[in-house]
């Protein structure tokens, strides 16, 4: 099952737009390649795509957009001025269908995964790179501030929409220009 855009997917994107022209974009976690096919409307100088699931990664391709299959950065190589994330960022609900819970399930507490891909990801960010990334406020976030402190990161939310059971941010995340190297397990 490929995760078929929604709420997040749109929010998202009207924010890639803006920041896309130019740029070296990584869209992790891609699906349908909503935000893959707007980097490249909007002018990014490359795009790559990359998601876990194979079916995701050969729609992405018949539709002629660089992809990868990765379990987030495990095949990726590089460096890049923008990474775009619509992660899965909901608590386990056990009595969500499998399939479905691949998408939208962010691991027990719903961070799990915005974790593992926040330390992973400033390796993979260019001098003045940024992450996009989104949300929900029934995403538990002391974990993830955490993170982003030890890792020298800072976030700016560039929108917020609510919608009836929640409220969803698109943070931009970029690293203090003083940072030094840390990695954090």
């Amino acid at each position: 099952m490929i995760y078929q855009p929604k709420e997040d997917s749109y929010l998202l994107e009207s924010i890639v737009k803006k920041y896309a022209k130019g740029k070296e974009v990584l869209d992790m976690g891609s699906g349908t390649g909503i935000q893959a096919v707007t980097a490249q409307n909007a002018g990014a100088n490359s795009v790559l795509a990359s998601d876990i699931n194979s079916e995701s990664i050969k729609e992405l391709k018949n539709k002629n957009i660089p992809a990868i299959k990765s379990d987030l950065f495990s095949k990726i190589k590089g460096k890049f001025d923008l990474i775009i994330f619509n992660p899965p960022y909901l608590p386990l609900d056990k009595n969500e269908d499998k399939k479905s819970s691949i998408a939208t399930t962010g691991g027990k507490k719903g961070d799990e995964i915005i974790i593992k891909f926040l330390k992973q990801a400033k390796l993979h960010l260019n001098y003045n790179g940024i992450i996009l990334i989104v949300l929900s406020s029934i995403t538990p976030k002391n974990r993830i501030l955490k993170i982003l402190k030890a890792h020298s990161m800072k976030k700016q939310v560039l929108a917020r929409e609510n919608f009836f059971m929640e409220s969803l941010e698109i943070w931009k995340i970029k690293i203090n220009k003083t940072f030094k190297t840390s990695i954090i397990n």
